[in-house]
């Protein structure tokens, strides 16, 4: 089961200066950042998955600016993320369409030969066909039963263009190896996808629209499809799985790969588990990471001070004393009452709604001043031996801007990676 990584320009600068937050003088971004791959000197995963919808077109703007776009198309996908050193060229490269991006358009925007161009071009390694992605999913239809007129409508549509996918790709002899698109609105309907896409001539198949389903749901999915391939000999790779910590509940299944990015992105986008560390009994344990935003910067701090509930200078104040009770407390310098109640006093404004109930409210900062005890009390980042938590130590815990926040999911997956290689080991 191979990890891939679903990057979106992940990268970090890495001479940034914590102290004064700021970027080191002359950077160029880009030029000067590096990708999880380039800071650590090995790869936390199998291979990198880019979608079309990162990179941006004619039809949709992408995370990319439009300079990055023309070079990635210039000098080609494994070039552009640095991933094509002696110790990276042998991993694979995958490439999608980005249905997410289009998903509300009655029809894909592009054609088998747009994205056949597309990923021959930026030399893919792996290419998966056009799908319309189907968010309905009921697990106890059976059959081809049910299903919306728009879902049967976006099925029809997946597979007529993944067989004239495959056809231009056998036609034209393609470089990148072809994966087909599942989609379904049922178990059933992803087996008759599934059987379809093997009788086009896929050996390697792909089940899309999980990112909605729950874990049940995903189980049902999965076996539909594998029943579907029999005693063929498939390939499977899960497109967006996002229950990926989940991980050893599909270990069964005879999974080849599968993308995510779950674990950098919950490092700034989940609410409570931002740090990973694996526990010795093969489970993940996950920590709050501690919010001291920029005062200057932060939109809900900024609106709350143009409205008049707070002082700017008084915030920056409150920010500098709690940065400060933390690194000291690093360093053990300070108790870890110290540095709740200073962090705590400067997130009772950042946290506090005027449209909630001040129990709510209340119960909000106390759950947060729970959460942030417990992370205080088992310092991780003291026993993490990764890249990141050596180099910057307590700063990767600090909920604070781009640079902190990326190193503390680059640090995620780093342990992930060595959650499923041991995963796989145990096996």
């Amino acid at each position: 089961m191979k990890f891939i990584f679903a990057d979106c320009l992940d990268y970090i600068d890495p001479d940034y200066d914590f102290e004064n937050d700021e970027f080191h003088t002359g950077r160029k971004p880009y030029w000067d950042d590096q990708f999880p791959h380039e800071y650590l000197g090995y790869a936390p995963y199998d291979g990198i998955l880019v979608s079309r919808a990162t990179v941006g077109d004619h039809q949709f703007s992408g995370k990319y600016t439009q300079a990055q776009s023309m070079r990635f198309k210039r000098v080609g996908v494994r070039k552009f993320l640095r991933f094509d050193t002696q110790q990276f060229i042998e991993k694979p490269i995958y490439g999608d369409c980005g249905a997410f991006q289009y998903a509300k358009l009655s029809e894909p925007p592009y054609t088998p030969q747009d994205m056949i161009e597309f990923y021959e071009e930026c030399g893919f390694t792996h290419g998966f066909s056009i799908d319309h992605i189907i968010f309905d999913f009921d697990i106890k239809l059976n059959g081809l039963k049910g299903g919306s007129e728009d879902a049967k409508k976006r099925f029809e549509i997946t597979l007529e263009l993944a067989e004239q996918f495959f056809k231009e790709c056998r036609s034209c002899k393609v470089k990148f190896h072809p994966i087909g698109v599942v989609q379904g609105w049922s178990p059933g309907s992803m087996h008759e996808s599934a059987r379809r896409l093997i009788a086009m001539g896929y050996d390697y198949i792909a089940i899309g629209g999980l990112v909605p389903l729950k874990p049940a749901e995903i189980h049902a999915a999965l076996e539909a499809v594998i029943n579907a391939i029999k005693n063929n000999n498939i390939k499977i790779h899960l497109l967006g799985f996002a229950k990926a910590d989940s991980l050893s509940e599909f270990l069964k299944y005879p999974i080849t790969s599968f993308d995510t990015t779950s674990p950098l992105i919950r490092a700034f986008k989940d609410e409570t588990e931002n740090y990973y560390e694996l526990k010795s009994d093969r489970e993940l344990e996950y920590y709050t990471a501690i919010r001291i935003p920029q005062a200057y910067e932060n939109n809900t701090l900024n609106r709350k001070v143009k409205s008049g509930l707070y002082i700017q200078e008084d915030l920056k104040y409150l920010e500098i004393v709690a940065l400060n009770k933390l690194r000291d407390y690093d360093k053990d310098n300070a108790s870890i009452n110290e540095v709740i109640d200073a962090v705590m006093e400067y997130s009772r404004p950042l946290m506090w709604s005027e449209k909630a109930s001040q129990q709510s409210n209340e119960k909000k900062l106390s759950k947060y001043r729970e959460a942030y005890k417990h992370t205080l009390m088992e310092r991780p980042w003291k026993r993490c031996d990764c890249k990141i938590c050596k180099n910057i130590s307590v700063e990767t815990i600090i909920f604070r801007a781009s640079n902190r926040n990326k190193r503390r999911g680059i640090h995620n997956l780093t342990v992930y990676y060595q959650h499923l290689n041991k995963l796989l080991k145990d096996k």
